[in-house]
């Protein structure tokens, strides 16, 4: 069988990201899963497994893409646009390489918003950038740790826009881009539970403006209508609890924080992030260029590790390198 390719982006090059790449590429299980591709900098990795007392043959056993592009003094632990562009051209390239089928997946180390912000690169983050590349009008952010998979309404942006954002047409088609994830990892048969916005769901009425009965009861009525098995709107706090025991295959959030924290609280250090609706596969750390700790060798790869299981497992098949070549 044929492992799939997996292109590997370097992140801020001034965050964990060279970090966590060598590190997981020191685990005979990723070259066991896939064929990793790095797409980076050369120097900048080679520094970082000396950092981290990682052999350099551990990166001559991988495939990099150079884009040469961090300069050798680069401080780490340092916001800068310089940092930020060359992580911007390394989610770039790999997704031109997605979409030529010469990666089945992508997995990305982390970036800094702010430095890509500075370069001129003006996104919220890895999410809606890989939105525009593809061309892809919509997308939604799916987080796992362990068991638990929750697949987010709304992401980036205040929770009075986000209230305003939600609709039942968006809802349903989150709804139906989660289902076909567990369709994708042979959950299909697994329940869907969906948070309601309001605290008790709403409790007919009581708290709120009747966000449950306008925005979200019509999409699960519609979903149902699609055979996807579906419980709620359900109480955010109660709904968490039954899906830790295992009662769901995945959560539906309304909002950023509703799902990220009880997933950062479970696993941040084995968080998953994966953008559901796009024409390739990406996965992503659950966490971000923690600069505090960059170039220390401190930095924790269980996350990328975690990814790049994913990403193989969801890999879209491609020819050999023979093939290609």
């Amino acid at each position: 069988m044929t492992l799939p390719r997996i292109a590997i982006t370097m992140g801020d090059p001034s965050g964990v990201g060279p970090e966590v790449v060598v590190k997981s590429l020191a685990h005979a299980e990723v070259r066991a899963l896939c064929r990793p591709v790095v797409i980076g900098d050369a120097q900048r990795l080679h520094d970082a497994a000396r950092i981290c007392g990682i052999s350099s043959a551990v990166l001559e056993e991988s495939e990099c893409v150079d884009l040469n592009n961090v300069a050798y003094d680069l401080p780490w632990g340092k916001l800068s646009a310089a940092a930020g562009d060359a992580a911007f051209q390394y989610v770039k390239r790999a997704t031109e390489m997605a979409m030529r089928g010469e990666a089945g997946a992508i997995c990305t180390a982390p970036l800094n918003k702010e430095a890509m912000q500075a370069a001129g690169h003006m996104y919220p983050g890895h999410t809606e950038l890989l939105a525009e590349l593809t061309g892809t009008p919509e997308v939604s952010m799916l987080l796992m740790t362990g068991s638990l998979r929750v697949i987010h309404v709304t992401t980036h942006m205040g929770l009075l826009d986000a209230i305003e954002r939600i609709d039942a047409g968006l809802v349903e088609r989150t709804i139906r881009r989660g289902a076909e994830v567990l369709k994708r990892v042979g959950l299909v048969r697994r329940k869907i539970g969906v948070c309601g916005i309001n605290p008790h769901a709403g409790e007919h009425g009581l708290f709120g403006r009747g966000e449950e009965q306008i925005k979200i009861m019509p999409a699960i009525a519609a979903c149902r209508a699609r055979g996807i098995d579906l419980e709620g709107p359900l109480p955010a706090d109660t709904l968490f609890y039954r899906a830790r025991r295992g009662d769901f295959g995945m959560v539906v959030a309304m909002y950023h924080d509703q799902g990220h924290g009880p997933v950062k609280v479970l696993g941040l250090e084995s968080g998953v992030n994966i953008t559901v609706g796009l024409p390739v596969i990406r996965t992503s750390v659950d966490h971000g260029t923690a600069f505090d700790i960059a170039g220390t060798g401190r930095a924790d790869e269980r996350s990328l590790l975690e990814a790049i299981r994913q990403a193989a497992a969801l890999a879209v098949p491609q020819p050999s390198r023979e093939k290609m070549e």
